[in-house]
């Protein structure tokens, strides 16, 4: 059964972190905006036209970070416009593996290595793709968070050379109609834990417990 989310805490069209509210109507444009924002507050070069791909993560083994980081290069030979974002904090060998990319490409990629929620909301709002590079991710809600605000999800196994050209393929759609429709494809869905919550009740139920009734706690 797949997680709900906290659609409260995690909506475009009320959220105190970005720097333009949106819904699924007014998306496109007001997506194009927050990454300018995002440009300009994590010192990138301003361009709504640049592709920006995101990572956000706890710098773990689980998250592939590593993965992550070493992808970067051969990103870099394959796309010729392309921004990255790095946000997360963990162990110290994966954040010097974040900040060593943005050393090797400082004008397209800046690693954030601190916790830092605000800026995990920006980046959501700002970035065209996010990259979900975990080694095994049972239902996280990073994807949710992605599809919440419009960002498309791009999961590969921890195999680098598929997640730098799954990346380069993403890349490719970013801004075309097909983009565009998958973006009000996530946004139009319930993320909440109304179905989620459903299914559960539904599975317990079956159990047959003894005394348990729909609704009843």
């Amino acid at each position: 059964i797949v997680n709900g989310m906290d659609v409260s805490e995690w909506d475009p069209s009320r959220d105190k972190y970005i720097a333009v509210k949106y819904d699924v109507s007014t998306a496109v444009e007001a997506k194009a905006l927050n990454k300018e924002a995002l440009q300009a507050e994590v010192g990138l070069p301003v361009d709504r036209n640049i592709p920006l791909v995101a990572f956000i993560g706890r710098l773990e083994e689980q998250k592939g970070p590593d993965v992550m980081a070493a992808a970067i290069p051969q990103l870099m030979e394959m796309v010729e416009d392309v921004q990255i974002v790095l946000l997360g904090t963990g162990k110290k060998k994966f954040e010097r593996m974040l900040m060593s990319a943005e050393e090797k490409f400082p004008g397209k990629v800046r690693a954030v290595v601190k916790f830092n929620a605000a800026l995990a909301h920006h980046i959501m709002a700002g970035a065209d793709v996010l990259a979900v590079t975990s080694r095994f991710e049972p239902c996280g809600l990073i994807q949710l968070q992605g599809m919440r605000y419009g960002t498309c999800n791009v999961v590969e196994p921890a195999d680098v050379k598929k997640v730098a050209t799954t990346l380069q393929r993403a890349i490719k759609v970013v801004g075309t109609p097909a983009y565009e429709e998958m973006v009000r494809n996530c946004m139009i869905q319930d993320l909440s834990w109304k179905g989620p919550a459903k299914n559960w009740e539904n599975v317990l139920l079956s159990l047959g417990v003894a005394g348990g009734e729909p609704g009843v706690e």
